[in-house]
C-alpha cells in the first residue's frame, strides 16, 4: 500500500486538527475519519447512506482538498457563485500515491446549471454543445462522455439525480471504464443501480460511522426490493 499509485490513498485529519463538538465534526463518518483516518482503494469507491449521513460532505471535502472547485469542474477551474461548502476540507490531509495523476474532476448534480454557464463563458478547445439547450439528463450524459476520459481522481456527488434507469446503467459503464483504465472514483450515491458495479468498494455511511459493505446487504438495496415487491405496504402509511 505504501507504493500505491492511485491519486488518494488515505484521508485523515490534518496536522494539529482536533475533533470538535461543532458540525461537521459531529457527523459520525467525519469524526471517524478525523480520529482514525480512512484508506481508499484504487478503482471505484461508493459512499452510500441516508440523507444527512455525511457522504456528500465527505466527497465535497475530498474534492476541495485535492484542488477542485466546490461547485464542480476540473482541477484549476474557478467556478464560484455562492459559498455553501463546509470547512471540512481545511481539516483534512490527503495522502497521495507516488507518481499519481494530479488532475481531477468534481461532478455534483446540484450545481450543474452554474457549471454549464461557466463552460459557455470560458470556452476551451473542446467543441462543447450548448448545455443549457439540452435536457438535464442529456447535459449530464454529455459531460460524462466529454470529461470522463483521463486518468486522475473523479469525485461524484449523487450523479443519479439527473438520470433515468437506462442512463444510470450507462453511468455504471462509464465508471467501470474509468476504474479499469487507471482512474480513481469516489462517488456518493443513493442509487442501488449506480453502486452495483462489480468489484467496486462500497462504504456504508450512517450512525455507526463508515463500514465496508456488500451490495446485496445494503439498506437501500433491501428497501427498494421490498418496495417494488409490495409498494402498498409503504404507501398505506402515508396516503
Amino acid at each position: 500500500m505504501s507504493f500505491a499509485a492511485h491519486p488518494v490513498r488515505r484521508v485523515a485529519a490534518a496536522k494539529d486538527v482536533r475533533v470538535s463538538g461543532a458540525w461537521p465534526h459531529t457527523i459520525p463518518a467525519v469524526r471517524q475519519i478525523l480520529t482514525d483516518g480512512l484508506e481508499f482503494n484504487p478503482g471505484v469507491t461508493f459512499l452510500v447512506g441516508e440523507n444527512g449521513a455525511g457522504k456528500s460532505t465527505l466527497v465535497e471535502a475530498i474534492a476541495i482538498a485535492f484542488g477542485m472547485s466546490p461547485e464542480g469542474g476540473s482541477t484549476g477551474a474557478r467556478l464560484t457563485t455562492r459559498a455553501s461548502e463546509s470547512s471540512l476540507a481545511g481539516d483534512l490531509q490527503l495522502t497521495r500515491g507516488a507518481g499519481s495523476a494530479r488532475w481531477g474532476f468534481f461532478l455534483r448534480a446540484e450545481t450543474m446549471h452554474g457549471y454549464y454557464t461557466y463552460l459557455e463563458q470560458n470556452p476551451g478547445a473542446r467543441d462543447d454543445p450548448r448545455f443549457h439547450e439540452l435536457s438535464h439528463g442529456e447535459g449530464f450524459l454529455e459531460v460524462l462522455r466529454s470529461r470522463f476520459d483521463s486518468p486522475g481522481l473523479y469525485c461524484l456527488d449523487e450523479p443519479e439525480s439527473a438520470l433515468s434507469f437506462s442512463s444510470s446503467l450507462a453511468l455504471v459503464g462509464v465508471l467501470n471504464e474509468l476504474g479499469t483504465g487507471g482512474a480513481q472514483v469516489i462517488c456518493a450515491t443513493h442509487s442501488p443501480i449506480v453502486c452495483s458495479l462489480p468489484g467496486a468498494t462500497i462504504l456504508e455511511v450512517g450512525d455507526w460511522g463508515i463500514r465496508e459493505a456488500n451490495w446485496r446487504e445494503l439498506e437501500i438495496v433491501q428497501n427498494w426490493r421490498a418496495y417494488l415487491d409490495t409498494p402498498e405496504r409503504y404507501l398505506r402509511h402515508i396516503l
